[in-house]
């Protein structure tokens, strides 16, 4: 395979535009409203992103069509980017950068393959430096230059690539199937109150005799404040766990960076199985992950809240709910609208949550508990389909491996 000679992602656009300026509504007023936020898990979920309010003229300059893609240009997600896959009547937001792909430089999968890939995402982090807030203009993100291939190779390359990604999609929809039956079962037993036995229990302002209602705080043994530290892709420590990290549906250990710690302060801040990390700021404030059996050694960053349940208390019961849209409507409806969202550990820490007798806890972890294990296995899995794709990319834009 023959490659021409290099060149970069702006240079292969036929535009390049900032997004556009509105407030997200969840009521359908306009067309989908896509965000940082939505482009950051692995697969766009178009039924999660909201709606905005926007004019024809405007709505004509921000469309987003079939092989456009869109990149994050500020904060701690920057870079992140998604290709658009399917025709969405939808617009971009203002800290969105649109790169236009012209069909005739070269193919829009193929390009949005290496966009998303972590060597673009390298490739950023390392123009923007250690800024506390990073941010990338248009220019900057359309500096990236790689080799293009003749445009037979580049639409096999993205055919080949296509097919990991199918994979990978099988198993977050089986993932998602999983967490949805947890969530079902939750409901079931501890809104609906449904639970085994609840024809003979007596229920009583909404609380089952035996039963009691206490906030997230008086289940906790611990509640802890995250390590401060500069996030580095080099082994010198444990991983370090961010709000970045803690959005998409599952954590890519992969991805996840690492940070040097003191011996002396590493059990502090070392996250142990059933521990439930949740974002305090940003506009992912309210975020939450419950990590489950198995995971690196690693650490949780500073603007993260540890939850440590106590050992009478289910920390998978308590993960299911905190991990839920119920419990960040709660957070959000605790903080206001704020440009810059913040909540502390007294905050997502005050959520009422109902407790049952122990046996009831055991019988729920008794049916969640296997289907956790199951999403784990598939998670793993797609974090391997993921590293082979990602070695897999370089060597075919090389040459390496002919097509």
């Amino acid at each position: 395979m023959r490659a021409i000679a290099d060149t970069t992602l702006a240079d292969v656009c036929e535009s390049v535009r900032y997004g556009y300026t509105a407030s997200a509504s969840l009521d359908p007023c306009g067309p989908r409203f896509l965000r940082i936020t939505d482009i950051v898990p692995d697969s766009l979920d178009w039924e999660s992103v909201p709606y905005c309010e926007i004019d024809d003229s405007d709505k004509e300059r921000f469309a987003l069509a079939v092989g456009d893609i869109v990149v994050a240009r500020t904060g701690a997600t920057v870079g992140y980017a998604k290709l658009i896959r399917d025709p969405v009547d939808a617009v971009f937001a203002s800290y969105l950068v649109r790169f236009r792909i012209d069909p005739a430089r070269a193919e829009p999968r193929f390009v949005g393959k290496l966009v998303e890939s972590n060597l673009y995402k390298a490739f950023v982090q390392s123009r923007i430096g250690g800024a506390a807030q990073p941010n990338a203009s248009a220019p900057v993100l359309g500096s990236f230059k790689f080799s293009l291939p003749p445009k037979y190779a580049q639409t096999h390359i993205a055919d080949i690539l296509s097919a990991y990604d199918d994979l990978i999609e099988n198993n977050r929809q089986r993932m998602a199937l999983l967490e949805e039956a947890a969530r079902q079962l939750y409901r079931e037993w501890f809104v609906r109150l449904r639970f085994p036995g609840h024809e003979h229990t007596r229920v009583t302002n909404g609380v089952p005799e035996g039963w009691a209602r206490k906030t997230i705080s008086k289940v906790c043994e611990a509640i802890d404040y995250g390590y401060t530290a500069s996030a580095e892709q080099d082994a010198v420590g444990p991983k370090f766990l961010r709000i970045t990290d803690i959005v998409p549906d599952n954590i890519d250990w992969a991805s996840v960076p690492y940070c040097p710690i003191e011996e002396a302060r590493l059990a502090k801040f070392r996250l142990i199985a059933g521990d439930i990390v949740i974002a305090r700021t940003g506009a992912t404030v309210g975020y939450a992950k419950r990590l489950h059996k198995r995971h690196p050694e690693v650490v949780f960053a500073s603007y993260l809240v540890r939850l440590r349940l106590s050992p009478d208390v289910s920390n998978i019961m308590v993960g299911v709910f905190v991990e839920s849209d119920d419990y960040k409507g709660y957070v959000h409806s605790r903080i206001g609208g704020a440009a810059q969202p913040n909540a502390n550990a007294r905050v997502l820490s005050a959520a009422d949550i109902l407790v049952p007798p122990r046996r009831l806890q055991r019988e729920f972890d008794g049916f969640v508990e296997p289907l956790l294990d199951q999403r784990e296995i598939l998670q793993i899995q797609n974090q391997q389909l993921r590293a082979a794709r990602d070695l897999l990319l370089p060597r075919l834009m090389s040459g390496e491996i002919t097509v």
